[in-house]
């Protein structure tokens, strides 16, 4: 999904979203097969984030082979392997202030770009095949999981995982969409585009992958956890909702570090994030 159509705060466009509408409906009552096509370019195509001129000291660049293509890890310490997983339009360089906390305390940090981010294969995005990208990353890990960490889209892509690594293992959301189809529907409406168009997308998408939309529920994946959680959300973030995680801190096994001003990015840099690794970490020793 483009960042432009489905972030935007921008009530200015109410024109733009009335065009893109009329457009798209009209394009479905056309050439339906086409109008999907173009569907899919335009919602399952993310933005690439440029690749950092300077990485980490140490820091191991690796491509490996999953179900989904050729993603591209980044490792960094040793010891017991903390997986991160990022969020749409996201990509593993905005972990690496994280990792290098993590590989200073001990362990090691692996994160990947996710299909069709940074530096991974891949032209279209979405959740099913993040899963099993996910879990193919996983399948590659020669140390055991100690636990994971997870940014925006990416805390639904760890909670649906039923990946035997991460049984048992500790949780760190950051930002989660944990009402993640009901999020996403919202985004496409206020965007303007047909939501029939998009409906008819995702079928395809859930017979291709056997995933129905509809049993993608993350925070409920989230309440049968067998582990403890900590989810580090801003109360002012515009893009995942601060109210799920609030309701998600009343679950016996989760708790809730709660900020401010720091949003849905800068959050990923910040001391409440490294702070609540480390309370995490100790406890699951």
């Amino acid at each position: 999904m483009s960042s432009k159509i489905y972030f935007s705060q921008n009530k200015r466009f109410n024109m733009l979203k009335y065009m893109i509408n009329i457009t798209t409906r009209l394009h479905h009552v056309i050439a339906p097969k086409h109008a999907r096509h173009i569907a899919r370019k335009i919602l399952l195509t993310p933005v690439r984030r440029r690749q950092p001129s300077t990485l980490p000291d140490n820091m191991v660049r690796k491509v490996v082979e999953t179900p989904e293509g050729k993603m591209m890890t980044y490792q960094l310490g040793s010891g017991p392997v903390w997986v991160l997983g990022h969020g749409w339009s996201g990509s593993a360089s905005q972990f690496f202030t994280l990792m290098e906390h993590i590989a200073a305390t001990g362990y090691t940090a692996i994160a990947f770009d996710n299909p069709a981010h940074g530096q991974s294969e891949g032209i279209y995005g979405h959740l099913p095949g993040f899963i099993k990208a996910f879990d193919g990353v996983l399948d590659t890990l020669e140390e055991p999981v100690a636990g994971v960490v997870a940014h925006s889209m990416g805390g639904a892509i760890i909670l649906e995982s039923r990946h035997q690594a991460l049984e048992g293992k500790p949780v760190l959301l950051v930002a989660p969409v944990l009402n993640y189809a009901e999020n996403l529907l919202g985004m496409v409406e206020r965007s303007g585009y047909s939501t029939k168009v998009f409906h008819e997308l995702i079928d395809e998408i859930a017979v291709e992958y056997q995933y129905p939309l509809e049993s993608i529920n993350p925070l409920i994946r989230l309440e049968m956890l067998q582990s403890s959680a900590i989810i580090v959300h801003d109360k002012g973030d515009k893009i995942a909702p601060f109210e799920q995680s609030q309701q998600a801190s009343e679950m016996k096994h989760v708790q809730l570090f709660a900020t401010e001003g720091l949003g849905h990015g800068r959050i990923l840099k910040s001391p409440p994030l490294l702070a609540a690794f480390d309370q995490l970490s100790r406890a699951s020793c």
